[in-house]
């Protein structure tokens, strides 16, 4: 299987790391898509490590061409975006593509599966703006939304 993983700015950034470990170990291909915030928790250098391809973390500075977006959405046969930050479940909630995982989440074909895994804080998690936009997401039906679990968080909290 194809699978895009989206790597968005949370903390839980270094858990992705096991899941392309994980996919590849049983054969898939995984490309990896990062947010900048992403890239300031875990370096792309590690994904192309993990993951044996370029990662792409820039619209417009693709790996190969400008139209990498396009041609990423259409090599993929599932995307999840995991870590999915605050930010950026609002920006695909609101239809926003003004950084490359939005971008490439706007891109993807129709039918596509994509699957999406929050992961911020409770507090973060629980705010009325943040639970609408998930709602917002879950309405379109074109998204799966992993919810994320209770447990210890980060910042030491226990927490969803």
């Amino acid at each position: 299987m194809q699978i895009l993983l989206g790597v968005t700015g949370s903390i839980a950034a270094y858990k992705a790391c096991d899941l392309v470990s994980l996919a590849r170990k049983r054969g898939h291909s995984v490309r990896v898509m990062m947010t900048a915030s992403a890239t300031r928790l875990v370096s792309p250098t590690t994904f192309e490590a993990l993951s044996d391809y370029p990662v792409l973390t820039d619209t417009f500075a693709g790996t190969t061409s400008t139209m990498d977006h396009i041609q990423w959405a259409k090599w993929a046969e599932v995307m999840v975006i995991a870590p999915l930050s605050a930010n950026s479940l609002g920006r695909l909630a609101c239809g926003l593509a003004d950084e490359v995982v939005s971008t490439v989440a706007m891109a993807l074909p129709r039918g596509t599966p994509a699957v999406l895994a929050p992961a911020m804080n409770t507090e973060m998690w629980l705010h009325p703006v943040v639970q609408r936009n998930r709602r917002w997401l879950a309405e379109l039906e074109r998204y799966t939304i992993v919810e994320p679990v209770e447990k210890r968080l980060a910042c030491g909290d226990f927490g969803v």
